[in-house]
């Protein structure tokens, strides 16, 4: 199956974050091969929450679109620059490509080429020179090794097809030189004494001990091959490394991390059949050909405290979803297949999550405890929430046993801390705890904040309103509204955008609601708010 990724909500709270850890972590004991991710900044209470119960933060997840890594391609499929023509030529046939891309000897990229090329360059280019080591000329020609003083051979080919007479008067050698002839002596005589570079000498052909040492002496190099002179002169050519055929064109790359979509977008615009595939370091990883695009693994995950999709990752549509637990309303996240589904009428997804940690009897061990009490805690406001239900309160009894705390000390350790106010922002205040909800064709926002110190926002109260509206018009909702939650009263004040004072009037039966309206008692989002809200605008 591979990786599956764990995550709650955008804009992660305690419940969130800690029911990703927890699930992960029981999932991981069934046997599965997870990860708890964020989809954002983690909060103050959160991270008091982790770092109390000596818990590491999950790492950040921007998507789960399907990326170029994530499809099955030719992985691997690459040749040395150093290869010869030969070689390649024979890899793209019997591996049933029309393109392989060339790499250094470090793996670094340096082009592609394919069977057109190859073509190309010998049919139209007049190629008469040599730049190719000594083992690919003896592999190409099937020859064997008589002298060698180079590894790399380069050089102008000859092939003595003259008289000799003619050749030995007419024609003339030198270093440069690579000559091909049978057992003609009188010209490897000459071709010796002249230095040339290489001398291959074909049909099997005699070559005297006394041009042996004449060769020894000037460092001459000779290779024999069996094949007769013409087509040792026609394959010679393909013994040439195939980087001096090479041609790079940037426009063909791609990454592993790039997006399959924009991917097919590009080479719907190229309209090539082979693409390298590379990592960040530019070393080759591939090859992808658009014509064999058959298996695609989707990302797998698994969403826990949220189904609705405008509150979850990017590219959600793209992964396969394997299972949810939460404990909010129904949402509108749809799926290809049957899914585990599990939704309780509690007040946190960790209390479920203790149940299944029950069904499956995996022990809980202190630190899993610890976060998953503290998410507890957190979304049921220490059990005072109204969202609150017996089954929370026996788990919360529970867990403490296990981590050993007085909960009630330690939620107002916790709140303290995360209802800090200090260093943030006021967008960072806003969107502490900010979600989306979908309203016909629209959107409205609630975010929620919950401190222990009301007075600093009603200082600067009217910076906050227009900060409401502004992320109202850039981020295009129909209106925002923002409870502080005053978790010693056990209440909030209510902020609001302009487009919803007439709906929060008729909701709580106010002539003129004014900006910081406290309803007493008002402390849950999920089961106050947006309830209410909804209701009145159908």
């Amino acid at each position: 199956m591979g990786k599956v990724y764990i995550f709650g909500h955008q804009n992660p709270d305690t419940d969130s974050v800690t029911s990703a850890i927890s699930l992960s972590y029981l999932k991981n004991k069934l046997g599965m091969d997870t990860e708890p991710r964020v989809l954002g900044h983690i909060n103050k209470e959160t991270k008091f929450a982790l770092n109390y119960f000596n818990q590491k933060e999950p790492k950040y997840l921007n998507d789960v679109k399907l990326q170029l890594k994530d499809v099955e391609y030719h992985k691997g499929l690459y040749m040395d620059e150093n290869e010869s023509i030969y070689s390649v030529y024979n890899f793209l046939n019997e591996n049933g490509v029309t393109g392989v891309p060339i790499v250094t000897n470090n793996n670094k990229y340096r082009g592609i080429v394919t069977v057109k090329d190859i073509a190309r360059e010998l049919m139209e280019n007049n190629i008469e020179t040599l730049n190719a080591l000594y083992d690919n000329i003896l592999n190409v020609l099937d020859a064997e090794e008589i002298l060698r003083f180079d590894n790399e051979i380069k050089g102008n080919i000859l092939t003595a097809s003259y008289r000799s007479t003619t050749f030995l008067n007419d024609v003339k050698l030198n270093n440069d030189n690579i000559l091909i002839v049978g057992d003609r002596h009188s010209i490897i005589e000459k071709a010796v004494n002249s230095k040339i570079k290489l001398l291959i000498i074909t049909g099997n052909g005699e070559i005297k001990d006394e041009h042996l040492k004449i060769a020894n002496d000037n460092k001459v190099n000779i290779i024999r091959t069996k094949m007769d002179s013409f087509h040792t002169s026609k394959l010679t050519l393909f013994s040439n490394s195939i980087k001096s055929i090479l041609r790079n064109d940037e426009s063909k790359i791609f990454r592993e991390n790039d997006y399959y979509d924009d991917f097919i977008d590009a080479s719907k615009k190229l309209k090539h059949n082979n693409y390298p595939i590379l990592n960040s370091k530019n070393e080759c990883l591939g090859l992808i050909r658009i014509t064999e695009i058959v298996k695609k693994n989707n990302k797998q995950v698994i969403l826990v405290d949220h189904q609705e999709k405008e509150q979850s990752v990017i590219g959600l549509d793209e992964a396969n979803i394997l299972e949810i637990v939460d404990h909010h309303k129904i949402g509108n996240i749809n799926t290809n297949n049957p899914i585990n589904f599990r939704n309780m009428t509690v007040g946190s997804t960790n209390t479920i999550l203790y149940f299944m940690y029950n069904e499956n009897n995996v022990e809980i061990p202190k630190n899993i405890a610890g976060i998953m009490l503290s998410g507890i805690l957190s979304d049921t406001l220490c059990l005072q929430s109204p969202t609150t239900t017996n089954l929370d309160k026996m788990v919360v009894e529970n867990l403490s046993k296990i981590v050993d705390v007085d909960y009630e000390k330690y939620a107002l350790e916790m709140f303290k801390a995360g209802t800090s106010l200090e260093g943030l922002t006021k967008e960072e205040v806003i969107k502490s705890d900010f979600k989306s909800f979908p309203v016909l064709d629209e959107k409205i926002a609630i975010g929620q904040v919950f401190t222990l110190d009301v007075d600093r926002i009603f200082d600067e109260l009217d910076s906050y309103i227009e900060k409401l509206e502004e992320i109202n018009n850039k981020d295009g909702f129909k209106f925002i509204v923002l409870a502080i939650t005053d978790i010693l009263k056990n209440g909030s004040y209510l902020l609001y955008t302009k487009d919803v004072k007439k709906v929060l009037e008729k909701i709580y039966n106010v002539e003129d609601i004014k900006q910081g309206y406290y309803v007493d008692g008002l402390v849950s989002r999920k089961k106050q708010i947006l309830p209410a809200i909804l209701e009145e605008l159908n």
